[in-house]
């Protein structure tokens, strides 16, 4: 049996749900963070479609003096470069993110048109996850982000390297900077990963083009 829900969910009006989209929300916010797009993604066609926004747990975050706040994981730093990462962390939210997969299957989604999707922190576990699945998805979202753990994936990853992944980050991002999401996408890549890139002229956020790209991209692998 699967634990309890702990989040929003939102289901576009057309019809039942036949696909499911897993959306994790970044670093201090919660599962309503990401909600208001689906409306909007519906408008631009995703239809038939089911939306879990978790909560991430609440947990002490170093950057934030320790203070708890819904985190993903631990950040120590904010220098990428020397910064320790929380393997821990990672670890327990990816099994969360199994464990929402496993709800979806139980309640009649297949598992090939479900997708993981996640902001900054969300999207680093969207990635991490997607990096090791034993079962094929229909893909991952990756927005304004970074592949964690990046020197385990040469030994860690799935055979699964055919899942289709929609990267996107902006050229103004002072949180995660471009040059990090530019060298996780290439060391994806490099890995045998299909990664469908994009840059907007934006900071750590979202803008209407990246809507309207994810909308395109969605209808494109769950239809």
């Amino acid at each position: 049996m699967t634990k309890p829900f702990d989040g929003v969910e939102l289901t576009t009006s057309d019809s039942e749900p036949k696909h499911a989209v897993i959306w994790l929300h970044g670093l201090g916010a919660d599962g309503n963070d990401f909600a208001p797009l689906v409306p909007e993604l519906e408008k631009l066609g995703v239809k038939s479609t089911r939306f879990i926004f978790p909560h991430a747990p609440l947990r002490s975050v170093t950057i934030n003096a320790g203070m708890e706040m819904r985190a993903w994981y631990d950040i120590t730093s904010l220098d990428f470069d020397k910064r320790e990462q929380d393997e821990t962390g990672t670890q327990a939210s990816m099994q969360i993110v199994l464990d929402l997969i496993q709800r979806e299957i139980e309640r009649g989604i297949k598992l090939e048109k479900i997708v993981i999707a996640g902001f900054s922190q969300g999207g680093a576990i969207a990635l991490h996850t997607v990096t090791r699945l034993t079962d094929k998805i229909a893909g991952a979202i990756a927005l304004s982000t970074y592949l964690p753990l990046a020197e385990k994936l040469n030994h860690e990853k799935s055979q699964h390297t055919d899942i289709p992944i929609f990267m996107a980050h902006g050229v103004e991002d002072d949180v995660i900077k471009l040059k990090y999401a530019e060298a996780s996408r290439q060391q994806l890549e490099e890995n045998g990963y299909k990664v469908e890139w994009h840059t907007y002229q934006m900071p750590h956020s979202v803008n209407m083009q990246e809507l309207e790209d994810i909308a395109k991209w969605l209808i494109s692998n769950l239809h």
